[in-house]
């Protein structure tokens, strides 16, 4: 199952930022076709797309301007990567949101800073985190499927969490989500024996990215003792999941000489400063690991439970 990305396409959503864009970045580099669908490109992203955007270069970026809670949209990403690209063999739905105000379970929808509709029926949170990479993984198989060739395995890379394993009552919700993908991807194993679809995910712990760096109410539970993983670092963990058979449990170590994780269908790494393979049952779960941490989540409690303790809470004031 494991093979070069050289000479193949991949679209990763998210890759405006963050995890995803080092991904992209990574594909690239070695080789790799790349559709990056995001809602917009910060600066550094836009280097990217400029830099492999010529005809003539050995691997092309292309950005397509994508709402993944719009399943039209996601119809359309798949269209013009297949139009650019021709065949696509690895599709990351990375994009993601750490439980901002803006859908955030603590305000609810109707509430000044939600932009959740109480006559809405969903939360965008929802929508982003688990209902967009449910989407995309339907809509790969099927590409893949339209284009199976036994000889040529596909890949599907999701981005869970170490929330994935925790309970949190700072982020409930993003913590559901992460569960969620976790579990999906588990249930997805068996496509890599029958039909060579290989469904892979990592569980960042704290990772240096903007959804972090640009948003003060979350770095509140940072301290500044905590170890931060960095973007490429988890970009690096998830071409070895698409690349390689085995793993080693530390992040650019290719020599075999240490411990070593098998690759299959189902496979979760979670990547701080090391990685593990987390297991599906008897995990004995993150740990305090360094990267792992975010070691002062009391102050967004202590804010949270603040807001209980407001009059009405949960009663619509727009």
């Amino acid at each position: 199952m494991a093979f070069s990305v050289k000479g193949r396409s991949a679209i990763v959503t998210g890759a405006g930022s963050g995890i995803n864009l080092s991904f992209a970045r990574l594909l690239l580099e070695n080789g790799c076709n790349v559709l990056i669908a995001d809602l917009g490109l910060r600066p550094e992203a836009q280097v990217i797309v400029d830099k492999h955007s010529g005809k003539d270069n050995t691997s092309r970026a292309v950005f397509q301007q994508t709402d993944v809670t719009d399943w039209q949209q996601l119809d359309r990403m798949f269209e013009v990567a297949e139009r650019e690209f021709g065949e696509i063999d690895l599709v990351c739905p990375g994009a993601g949101v750490y439980e901002p105000h803006w859908t955030n379970f603590w305000r609810p929808p109707g509430t000044q800073a939600s932009k959740d509709s109480p006559a809405g029926g969903r939360y965008g949170l929802i929508d982003i985190n688990l209902t967009h990479p449910i989407r995309v993984t339907q809509l790969a198989i099927s590409h893949f499927l339209h284009n199976r060739d036994p000889k040529k395995p596909k890949h599907i890379v999701h981005i869970s969490s170490i929330a994935g394993q925790n309970a949190s009552f700072a982020a409930p919700v993003y913590s559901a989500t992460k569960h969620g993908i976790s579990g999906f991807v588990r249930s997805m194993a068996k496509l890599d024996e029958l039909f060579g679809i290989r469904v892979t995910a990592v569980a960042p712990g704290v990772i240096k990215t903007p959804l972090w760096t640009d948003h003060p109410e979350k770095l509140k539970m940072i301290d500044t003792a905590d170890t931060w993983v960095t973007a490429d670092e988890v970009a690096e963990v998830m071409l070895a999941l698409v690349q390689q058979e085995k793993v080693g449990e530390v992040i650019g170590d290719k020599s075999g000489q240490g411990q070593q994780f098998e690759v299959k269908g189902g496979t979760i790494l979670e990547v701080s400063k090391t990685v593990r393979a987390v297991n599906p049952y008897n995990d004995p779960g993150p740990g305090k690991r360094a990267g792992n941490t975010a070691s002062d989540t009391r102050t967004v409690e202590e804010e949270s439970i603040a807001l209980l303790k407001q009059p009405g809470w949960g009663k619509s004031k727009l």
